[in-house]
């Protein structure tokens, strides 16, 4: 239970303040106050770091079912493990992304939620960089799998855990610097379904692509690191 409740707020926060970040960005989109790409990916990258060593010693910090899955595949975690922290990481971002969506609806000037609102991820024509579904799915895929063989990297008995947290939320940063205009950066279902499912419309409608894709690539990236890279002594 103690790690379930840590994976759920875990991803509250990432959410809150990833995603918090994306959505007072571009409502202060001049001046000092905007945030932009590097902001953004700083406030994602950031939320991991902290949690890392926050609620790391507690469940390991996945906050993110395609880690977890990837985990379950490398024979890292249980099965009953897995589950729970899924389900524990999907309501922990609906309900940061709830709290933003309360948050955001005291604004004097709020009416409604714009197209992919609260930070979801999309692609095709209006959102952001306006690129291709096959762009997207591509990013997503290759962006997770890397992302996991840091994790899987930082994390071995011949990484050092100490830096682990920190080597992550570093990574996480980059990935966001370069998928942020293709797709919002997913890389993590959860993050992807809590503001979907308040944005609706074409972020609900585009979610699947942000649940098979980073699984997808978490999978690849335990195959990967498995069979190429894994040291067994």
């Amino acid at each position: 239970m103690k790690k379930n409740i840590a994976e759920f707020i875990g991803t509250f926060c990432l959410v809150l303040f990833g995603c918090g970040s994306a959505v007072i960005s571009s409502i202060l989109n001049t001046g000092p106050a905007a945030l932009g790409v590097l902001g953004i990916a700083l406030a994602f990258g950031l939320a991991v770091v902290a949690m890392a060593y926050a609620i790391g010693p507690i469940s390991g910090c996945h906050i993110n079912p395609a880690i977890s899955i990837a985990m379950l595949a490398a024979g890292k975690l249980s099965v009953q493990d897995t589950i729970g922290y899924i389900i524990s990481q999907v309501l922990g971002a609906i309900a940061g992304a709830g709290v933003l969506y309360i948050i955001l609806s005291g604004r004097l000037d709020f009416v409604a939620l714009k197209e992919w609102g609260l930070g979801s991820n999309g692609w095709g024509e209006g959102y952001l960089g306006g690129y291709s579904m096959c762009s997207a799915i591509i990013t997503e895929v290759v962006m997770t799998c890397l992302f996991l063989l840091v994790i899987f990297a930082t994390t071995s008995k011949q990484g050092n855990p100490n830096m682990a947290g920190l080597a992550i939320g570093i990574t996480l940063v980059l990935i966001h610097m370069v998928a942020i205009p293709i797709t919002g950066t997913s890389v993590n279902p959860a993050r992807s379904i809590g503001p979907a499912i308040f944005a609706g419309g074409k972020a609900l409608s585009q979610l699947w692509l942000f649940i098979v894709a980073p699984i997808a690539g978490g999978l690849l990236g335990a195959g990967i690191w498995k069979t190429f890279l894994e040291t067994k002594e």
